[in-house]
């Protein structure tokens, strides 16, 4: 495979047997060559060493990225740095969803990042056969799960496309001068709608705004892979523009996988995905009468064979983080391959540990108030507003 000189060419559609596109996923990925054909690099020992302490990292669920040095560089100076990550409203959220918040507010907690997580209404409106009204009900209750990851409001800005679009449609239309059909159809795929042609401007405004709003400075922005492409095209536009920016960097991660199975979690799946809004029971329920487990056919064939963790569902939740003790995890595994540990076990595991993570963030969500006011404190100012707008060259009309 010859990798391309421009980062906006390498195709994000059918190859090797599957597809990842920021609008399908399908087949059984090959994370390695995905990469290489992204043109990111792996992750390696002593970067993830400096990142925070998450075991997202320490694990590798995040193993690619893009300026990752020149992001950790600034956070090691306590010079300004940024996150961004976000929501797509067209559904409740679930695991696969929300993990990338959390580590967000990790890195928040321990660098002092400052986060911007945009709400792209606008684009699950071209996207999805939803009604505006369906969106906006979507995007109400997933601001609610958004709050109740704490994150801090003085270093956090929440953006909603529809309700932001005095800052986000005109930085997006002056960035869509530098996009064609041709490079929007080779990293897309070819579009149905005029609509999600332009939405790239759209996204690659969401990865610039820190820096609009705020000033220089190294952004990361942590996705599941197929995100990815958002990036690449931002990354070439803004290499294009004279905009006093830098070039956004990004952590890539694998999927969490579907309760079937090995793929990405989806509330569209035959499997049913596990929603944050789900209580113990239902969690226990979804675990186990549909996770795909690495167990053998009989007791007595498990006892003396063990079991597969590595395409065990069960375990695979808790090594993406539902158990943070690395040794812990370690001694799980090590009881299921030797057959000590039953599949109906280790989904028992699961299910105390993700339940647990639920019970508390629906505690954070039940305490917080009336949405509006919860809110306020994450909203772009006035003149952050004008900062963002007059930084790219758009200066708000009267």
């Amino acid at each position: 495979m010859t990798r391309s000189t421009t980062e906006e060419e390498p195709n994000a559609d059918e190859s090797g047997g599957y597809t990842v596109t920021p609008y399908a996923v399908d087949g059984e990925i090959d994370y390695g060559e995905l990469v290489e054909r992204f043109g990111a690099d792996q992750l390696a020992d002593d970067q993830i060493e400096r990142l925070p302490d998450h075991p997202s990292l320490r694990r590798r669920t995040f193993y690619a990225g893009r300026d990752v040095d020149r992001y950790l560089a600034a956070a090691e100076a306590g010079d300004a740095h940024a996150i961004v990550t976000g929501v797509g409203p067209s559904g409740p959220l679930h695991l696969g969803h929300v993990l990338p918040l959390y580590l967000a507010k990790r890195f928040q907690d321990a660098t002092g990042a400052t986060v911007f997580l945009p709400f792209s209404d606008d684009e699950k409106f071209l996207a999805k056969d939803q009604s505006f009204a369906e969106i906006g009900a979507h995007a109400r209750d997933n601001l609610r799960d958004v709050l109740a990851v704490d994150f801090d409001p003085d270093r956090t800005r929440i953006v909603i496309d529809t309700a932001d679009a005095d800052v986000v449609y005109p930085i997006a239309v002056r960035l869509a001068k530098h996009l064609t059909p041709a490079t929007v159809d080779a990293v897309y795929g070819q579009q149905d709608t005029v609509g999600l042609q332009f939405y790239p401007a759209v996204q690659a405004t969401h990865l610039l705004l820190p820096q609009l709003v705020d000033g220089r400075r190294p952004t990361l922005v942590p996705i599941a892979v197929d995100q990815d492409p958002h990036v690449r095209v931002c990354r070439d536009v803004a290499a294009k523009e004279a905009l006093p920016v830098e070039k956004p960097g990004a952590l890539l991660g694998r999927f969490l996988p579907s309760l079937a199975g090995p793929g990405k979690m989806s509330a569209s799946d035959a499997a049913p995905s596990i929603d944050l809004e789900d209580e113990r029971e239902a969690v226990a329920t979804k675990i186990r009468e549909h996770a795909y487990t690495g167990g053998r056919a009989t007791v007595a064939e498990h006892r003396e064979q063990g079991g597969d963790p590595s395409v065990d569902v069960p375990f695979q939740y808790l090594r993406f983080g539902f158990e943070s003790d690395d040794d812990e995890l370690e001694r799980i595994a090590a009881a299921y391959r030797s057959g000590e540990l039953l599949s109906g076990e280790l989904k028992e595991l699961a299910i105390d540990r993700i339940a647990d993570f639920l019970a508390a963030h629906r505690r954070r969500r039940a305490a917080l108030g009336d949405l509006e006011d919860e809110l306020e404190p994450y909203r772009l100012t006035e003149a952050e507003r004008r900062r963002a707008l007059e930084s790219a060259g758009v200066p708000r009309v009267p």
